[in-house]
């Protein structure tokens, strides 16, 4: 074990990221659990800031499955896999939007049928800036992500 008061580098502070991510796919870990421990990780400064993080977990977690002997593996997007973490949010957030929409055109309809013509569309000052916020933030990567990176830039 490295001394507490050492500083961490980028390959540590990985490797804290990793075993996070591994609890987190094995359910020891919550979402909010993890992005709060993930930001403490890369505003980490010493072993000492990095040990804290993981005290909790089991050493090792579960065993890497044993590679396949198939092709050189292609690097993919998290996208085309499972949803990373972030992902995930933004999936969350989407469907909340498409919910939303969904109900107000639906009220639009059922009071433009029961005026016998159709009133001014008017959900679309809920559904438009909204849905430009979303897109905004799933383009740019939200703002966690660039504080995340300010903060990993920061520490270099």
């Amino acid at each position: 074990m490295p001394d507490p008061q050492l500083r961490a580098g980028d390959s540590d502070r990985e490797a804290v990221a990793a075993t996070l991510g591994r609890a987190l796919s094995d359910g020891r870990l919550t979402v909010d659990e993890y992005e709060e421990r993930l930001a403490k990780v890369y505003a980490a400064r010493t072993y000492a800031d990095l040990d804290p993080l993981t005290a909790d977990l089991p050493r090792g977690g579960r065993p890497a499955p044993a590679p396949k002997p198939t092709a050189p593996a292609v690097p993919r997007p998290a996208a085309m896999g499972r949803p990373a973490p972030w992902n995930r949010g933004v999936l969350a957030m989407w469907a909340s939007w498409l919910t939303t929409a969904l109900i107000v055109t639906a009220i639009w309809l059922a009071t433009s049928i029961g005026n016998g013509r159709p009133d001014n569309f008017w959900p679309i000052w809920v559904i438009l800036p909204w849905g430009a916020v979303l897109l905004a933030r799933t383009v740019t990567g939200g703002p966690h992500q660039r504080s995340r990176d300010r903060r990993r830039h920061d520490c270099r």
